[in-house]
């Protein structure tokens, strides 16, 4: 690859891409959170108590199925357009719905209309979603040295972790400044109107952002560079077995990830009907995990240049198996050290299932359709693995009443995710720039050559 970053660039864009994606999973997950502590109460009327939890994380999870639009849109214009550029849509299209969110009447103000604002605000959030990520895994892996390729990558994958970390801080900062019926009146409201100050950080974080120096190279040799006039057809007709294993790979990780990050643990710890617990102290448990999730995803980079991506991606599964086994015993206590004990190790497993997975999907797809590649496979695996995972839980729990059928949901997808990388082979430090297309394009599966 001609074009290189210099040290200097190499940080900036490291700083940009993770400040810039934490807040863009800030504003995800907060509405992820308040969907089971408080719109299940606030926004859907007269439905029943165990019904309306349902239906709070059906909301959530539809936006999910917008991400793959927004993945194509943002996967088409990152290869034609470039990686900055879809970063800034997708920032300012995330913040605005955020705030508006906060801004949305309730079903006793507003009827029918509260809930239908809010799917159509966690649509635009779903489309942003999908968009985002891979420009920023993108912008990073691709400014990076090949030796701490992993390591660089890990960056915007802790956004998701700093992300849910602040969301469910800024609502135990809530609760603990309005405690009680001020929370469930308008305390839960402040979080997603910060998000406006958040929009204006990461814009000027971004905005001297240098573009990708391998599409820099693409556009500045166009004769030479070999962008399909439709990226996402090639992606389909040439490499969708890639883009099943990519989206398998991840919904591994998304399936159990989403029991903290998609709100529901939160709720079936403070479920009234439940456990019972107290709301604030949950959210500091969620918020301690978090920062466990963080150090355990660079972790997971950084080790992923020393021993490869396949053998991290296999040690990390092996680790979130025992993790989702032992999760609900941990939590059902009661006890709040051992539900941190049971989040924290859960952390552990989804950290070293998920910082490598941006030099991972990197390496997988040629660099003339990596965008698309990398959007749309990510997107896919959303869906499949973190879309509905709180809605199916807490439909397991509420017809069993019991939580072994979570556990055994979680266990087989990170089973199906241990055989999807052991079927991988590992591209470790393969050349990502375009004039290596014919050496990116080969040997992706361990039966293949």
């Amino acid at each position: 690859m001609k074009a290189t970053s210099t040290p200097r660039e190499r940080r900036r864009v490291v700083a940009a891409t993770t400040v810039g994606t934490a807040i863009e999973w800030y504003d995800f997950f907060l509405y992820a959170a308040v969907a089971g502590l408080v719109f299940n109460q606030l926004m859907f009327g007269p439905v029943g108590d165990g019904s309306s939890t349902i239906l709070a994380f059906l909301t959530a999870g539809l936006s999910f199925l917008f991400r793959p639009l927004g993945a194509f849109l943002a996967g088409h214009f990152a290869d034609k357009v470039g990686r900055r550029f879809v970063l800034m849509v997708t920032l300012f299209a995330m913040g605005g719905a955020t705030t508006l969110i906060g801004l949305v009447p309730t079903y006793e103000q507003a009827g029918i209309w509260a809930p239908l604002a809010l799917v159509v605000l966690r649509i635009v959030q779903g489309m942003s979603a999908g968009g985002e990520w891979g420009s920023a895994v993108l912008l990073a892996v691709e400014h990076a040295p090949t030796e701490k390729r992993g390591f660089f990558g890990a960056g915007p994958q802790i956004g998701a972790p700093i992300g849910l970390l602040m969301a469910n801080g800024a609502l135990a900062l809530m609760n603990w400044i309005a405690p009680g019926d001020a929370f469930m009146d308008w305390g839960w409201r402040v979080p997603f109107l910060f998000s406006i100050v958040l929009v204006v950080i990461g814009y000027l974080i971004r905005v001297g952002v240098d573009e990708s120096p391998v599409f820099t190279e693409m556009a500045d040799d166009r004769e030479a560079r070999a962008v399909p006039a439709h990226p996402i057809a090639t992606l389909f007709s040439k490499y969708w077995p890639l883009v099943i294993a990519g989206a398998l790979l991840f919904a591994a990780n998304g399936v159990a990830g989403y029991m903290m990050a998609g709100g529901y643990i939160q709720n079936y710890t403070t479920n009234p009907d439940g456990l019972a617990l107290e709301r604030g102290t949950i959210l500091l448990i969620v918020t301690g995990a978090a920062a466990v999730w963080v150090v355990s995803t660079l972790f997971a980079g950084w080790v992923s240049d020393k021993i490869g991506r396949r053998t991290t991606f296999l040690l990390g599964f092996i680790v979130q198996a025992i993790a989702v086994i032992t999760l609900f015993p941990l939590v059902n206590t009661g006890n709040y050290g051992t539900i941190f004990l049971g989040l924290g190790f859960l952390s552990i497993g989804l950290g070293l299932t998920y910082g490598q997975t941006s030099a991972t999907y990197a390496e997988l797809f040629p660099a003339s359709i990596r965008g698309s590649g990398v959007s749309i496979t990510y997107a896919i695996g959303s869906i499949i693995g973190g879309a509905f995972a709180p809605m199916i839980a807490a439909w397991m729990v509420e017809n069993t009443g019991s939580t072994w059928g979570v556990t055994a949901y979680l266990l087989t997808a990170t089973v199906i995710g241990f055989i999807t990388a052991a079927l991988l082979r590992d591209r470790t430090g393969l050349p990502l720039g375009h004039e290596y297309e014919e050496q990116q394009a080969r040997g992706h599966f361990v039966f293949s050559r």
